[in-house]
């Protein structure tokens, strides 16, 4: 299969569909760019790795139809970015699909238009699902009747890689998208099309607990949460549904035919678990750089992550106060990791902190990649335009990293495709 990845980023994607059928998944074709930056870094150690497919370093938004028309890709995948849905962003300044880069949405539909791939394995923010804050779940459906415009299905599921055994809690949602004229699609319809089924809104079930992707590969209990399920009928028309959606959506569903069957699901997962005391490094493997002894920066850190109650002053000139829970002292070994976030190599309270041996430190990049199941080292060297190849500083190392998916998840993904098509 030949995959076009967008948004490659250091190259997740990639990492997980070859860990599932290296022989099976060839990554032909990447686009990395990231407008705000003169160093384009994460390219460049994507270009390290990967010399052997076409990786396009400017905005898709510059990518012609043209070429894409010499893409034959049978899959596309993407993390596509995620600022404008990101919960890092205040409600007042949320800007949902119609954000700077949240319109790069657009440019993945006009690549599915124009090289029509069997497949499509997107990831974002589950805060997507309720975006915006006024209408929520209008950005959501405005994703899947552009999808179903162009005759294709979509399947999706909010998952939590820490629930599925890996070393961190990191929950995003992730789309499988396939054309309605594959064989899988035309099974599904045999299957749940019928017109001897009755009721709509339960007429997925069996599909969403049993037969689909995310049913086989990340299992679900057999019973809805808080009795959730919602069922709609998409318009056409985008900007019908721009205006006027009023839906529901839960972190569980298919929407097939202008359809959506929707409900909220917990996981079953019997597997080995790992935590975060799992992944560390040997600690003689730890350079001192990433220990912290100062006392200064140690009170520091104590007050980042103790509970809050500060006075502040809106633009407005309203006072108010400002709460924040408290948190334990330093990450716990005996869990997952917590949520890594891009800004995970600067001192603040997300950042993870350590106790090993009555020694307090930071992680270090190793542990940032092996935490997103990436190779160790993986970050570490990067290859510029002259073919030179330089170290890359551990700040941008662990930026990426804040970025990144768990690629072991698309690899279970990549599991059932590579079924599929065997």
């Amino acid at each position: 299969m030949k995959i076009l990845e967008l948004f490659a980023g250091v190259g997740g994607f990639r990492i997980g569909l070859e860990n599932a059928n290296k022989e099976l998944f060839q990554t032909k074709w990447s686009n990395q760019w990231e407008p705000s930056r003169k160093s384009q870094d994460a390219f460049e150690v994507y270009n390290y790795h990967f010399p052997d497919s076409e990786n396009i370093n400017i905005s898709i938004a510059d990518i012609t139809d043209e070429k894409f028309a010499t893409m034959d890709a049978d899959m596309i995948v993407g993390g596509f970015p995620c600022q404008d849905y990101s919960v890092a962003r205040s409600k007042k300044n949320e800007q949902g699909i119609e954000g700077k880069k949240g319109v790069l949405f657009w440019e993945i539909i006009r690549a599915t238009r124009i090289i029509q791939p069997k497949y499509l394995i997107l990831e974002n923010v589950d805060r997507l699902l309720k975006a915006p804050s006024k209408q929520r779940g209008r950005d959501f459906a405005i994703m899947l009747t552009a999808f179903n415009n162009l005759g294709y299905s979509v399947e999706w599921r909010v998952i939590n890689a820490a629930d599925y055994g890996r070393s961190q809690r990191r929950r995003r949602v992730f789309f499988f998208v396939y054309r309605n004229d594959l064989d899988f699609a035309k099974q599904m319809d045999d299957k749940f099309e019928s017109d001897d089924i009755v009721f709509d809104d339960n007429r997925y079930d069996d599909y969403i607990f049993h037969d689909g992707l995310f049913a086989n590969q990340y299992p679900i209990k057999p019973t809805l949460v808080k009795n959730r399920q919602a069922f709609y009928e998409l318009s056409d028309d985008i900007v019908d549904v721009s205006d006027n959606f009023t839906g529901t959506v839960w972190n569980t569903g298919v929407m097939r035919h202008g359809k959506y069957y929707t409900i909220e699901t917990e996981p079953n997962y019997k597997g080995n678990r790992l935590t975060l005391g799992d992944i560390v490094q040997d600690e003689n493997e730890v350079d001192e750089k990433y220990y912290i002894t100062d006392p200064d920066k140690l009170e520091k850190f104590q007050y980042l992550r103790g509970p809050k109650r500060i006075e502040r002053t809106s633009g407005d000139g309203h006072s108010y106060i400002y709460s924040e829970g408290g948190m334990s002292p330093y990450d716990e070994l005996s869990l997952p990791g917590r949520t890594m976030l891009t800004s995970e190599g600067s001192m603040n309270r997300s950042t993870h902190f350590l106790c090993i041996n009555d020694r307090y430190r930071l992680i270090t990049p190793v542990e940032a990649e092996r935490l997103q199941d990436f190779p160790d080292n993986w970050t570490a060297k990067k290859k510029l335009a002259d073919e030179s190849v330089v170290d890359v500083s551990d700040r941008m190392r662990m930026f990426f990293m804040g970025n990144a998916l768990v690629t072991d998840i698309v690899k279970g993904i990549g599991e059932f495709i590579s079924e599929l098509e065997n």
